[in-house]
């Protein structure tokens, strides 16, 4: 069983759903990104979503933004990227997906690409500007060397798209529970709980949902509807507000994530 199905089957053994934490590779820099990386993963994370930074990140708020920004401007490359991944290996075995831009996976040459991401220890992509119309090469590659692709659904998905996403997807599905960008909202959406049932009558992966999840009470309310809750911007916060200070910030993303985490069992 790969490591994205293995998490998923402890959840469920555990009648709990996942907890998947988002932070952005290299921010504030690549050794404390480490570190952050560590913090979240002992704390309660089940999956790690790692976002590759980008220039012009479409599907981010400000939060995340500004943190693949704060990474660029730290000196963070491809290979950094990677390096940052080998780090992780070697003390964590939970899976990690990148959060990433085609454009990246282009410019690097997509093949070359997916073999050092599966090489460097990544379960899964999760490409959010390739729709699944246009991703049969990227598909192909990511089997060769056992990558799953997530694709999102969004509020707006019809039925029949939904089809077409479910025929593409590998490891998981990635409901965006609002439209718009990523970033920390004070309510949850309405519809959750039916655009789930949607996804599952199309397809047996699990669903997880993110954006705008930031509190406990929020955490426990999809993960009664969903199998996994995603949650970044307010873990890229406990970096934001702690900047300069790398012990502050791990400690930080330690008792959030324990807070958050905790929410997840039904």
């Amino acid at each position: 069983m790969d490591r994205i199905a293995a998490a998923f089957e402890t959840a469920r053994r555990e009648n709990r759903a996942c907890f998947v934490s988002y932070l952005c590779a290299g921010d504030p820099d690549l050794a404390t990104s480490v570190e952050c990386c560590r913090a979240v993963l002992e704390a309660g994370t089940d999956i790690l979503e790692i976002g590759v930074p980008f220039s012009d990140p479409l599907a981010d708020g400000l939060t995340n933004q500004l943190a693949a920004q704060r990474a660029l401007e730290s000196g963070m490359t491809m290979e950094k990227v990677f390096e940052l991944v080998r780090a992780v290996r070697a003390f964590s075995d939970k899976p990690i997906v990148f959060y990433t831009y085609y454009n990246l996976v282009f410019a690097n040459g997509m093949t070359d690409y997916v073999r050092r991401a599966a090489a460097a220890g990544v379960d899964g992509m999760l490409t959010l500007d390739l729709p699944p119309e246009e991703a049969d090469d990227l598909l192909t590659v990511s089997r060769e060397h056992g990558l799953k692709n997530i694709f999102i659904v969004a509020p707006t998905t019809s039925p029949a798209r939904l089809a077409k996403i479910a025929q593409a997807a590998s490891g998981f599905i990635y409901y965006v529970s609002r439209e718009g960008v990523t970033g920390v909202r004070e309510s949850l959406a309405a519809n959750i709980g039916d655009m789930v049932g949607r996804i599952k009558a199309a397809t047996p992966l699990p669903v997880a949902v993110g954006f705008g999840i930031s509190r406990r009470e929020q955490v426990r309310a999809v993960a009664g509807m969903a199998d996994a809750v995603v949650v970044g911007s307010a873990l890229v916060n406990c970096i934001k507000n702690n900047l300069g200070q790398p012990a502050a910030i791990t400690a930080a993303l330690r008792a959030t994530t324990a807070d958050l985490a905790a929410g997840v069992r039904r």
